[in-house]
């Protein structure tokens, strides 16, 4: 478990899982051959071998007001085509609550988008019914995003929105918001689109310090290296690509604390410019 501390804000990772390989079906171009030159992303992000490192996790961030999870991973009991994301079995819940954050203790919830590994947690099997995980939380979408999946579907991966969105929805519980909405005095969503239309990553601001949570703007720290790097589930790689190199070179060499998304463990850290042109993620310990 990792925990940072920006401002009054605590933000606390709770992992569901964490993998070395098994991720080129994410990131095709990063093959071992290809990534070991890029020598900082080990030993964190990448293996001895040239293997990437990634993980699914959420993040709980308390202001001391609020507490709001983002991004809440694949979930248990889903039907899911990948194998390994089928009908899982994790400590995901024991972990929350250990860490100090019991599921009813939850004041919102926020997916900075609708893919299979962001939503799952939205929901929990109970008595053959999916159920809202979260009963004391106001679940909030990014209007576009919802917008979007009311035309496409995760096929390729299962019933995502029927199981994971639909019934927040029909639980009242869900709330579509504008892509720069703020959710809080301290929380603000910044629009980063191409992974899909209405993806958005969160500004944190608290007591003159500053993060930013990634969401799949981009996937893992190599593509800080190697910005031609696309994600397979880029909905608009061309536009992914064009929001990767604005919010690089907006948050290169400041003390914005970046934690990303699906980045293995320390998971955070600071982006650096380097003298190519290219960006590199100074690793931040907490």
């Amino acid at each position: 478990m990792n925990t940072w501390n920006v401002g009054n804000v605590k933000i606390t990772r709770i992992v569901e899982i964490e993998m070395a390989g098994g991720t080129r079906f994410v990131l095709p171009d990063a093959t071992p051959e290809a990534v070991l030159p890029i020598k900082w992303l080990a030993p964190h992000f990448m293996t001895e071998e040239g293997k990437l490192i990634m993980s699914i996790h959420a993040l709980v961030v308390d202001t001391g007001d609020k507490r709001i999870i983002i991004d809440t991973c694949v979930g248990n009991d889903k039907e899911r085509v990948i194998p390994s994301w089928n009908k899982m079995q994790t400590r995901f819940l024991e972990d929350l609550e250990e860490a100090g954050y019991p599921r009813e203790s939850i004041d919102m919830v926020f997916c900075t988008h609708m893919h299979v590994d962001h939503v799952g947690w939205n929901t929990m099997l109970v008595d053959g019914e999916w159920v809202p995980t979260f009963p004391n939380a106001k679940y909030l979408f990014a209007d576009k995003e919802w917008e979007h999946w009311q035309a496409a579907s995760q096929e390729e991966f299962g019933a995502v929105i029927e199981d994971s969105v639909q019934p927040i929805v029909d639980a009242g519980l869900a709330e579509f918001v504008p892509c720069d909405a703020q959710l809080c005095p301290e929380l603000k969503l910044l629009p980063t689109p191409g992974h899909t239309p209405g993806h958005v990553s969160v500004d944190i601001s608290s007591n003159g310090q500053k993060a930013l949570i990634t969401g799949d703007m981009l996937h893992h720290p190599c593509q800080m290296a190697r910005l031609d790097w696309a994600s397979a589930p880029d909905h608009d790689k061309a536009l992914a690509k064009l929001t990767r190199r604005t919010v690089f070179e907006s948050v290169a060499d400041t003390d914005v604390l970046v934690i990303g998304t699906h980045f293995a463990t320390p998971s955070a850290g600071h982006v650096k410019k380097e003298a190519d042109g290219s960006y590199r993620l100074e690793v931040f310990h907490s």
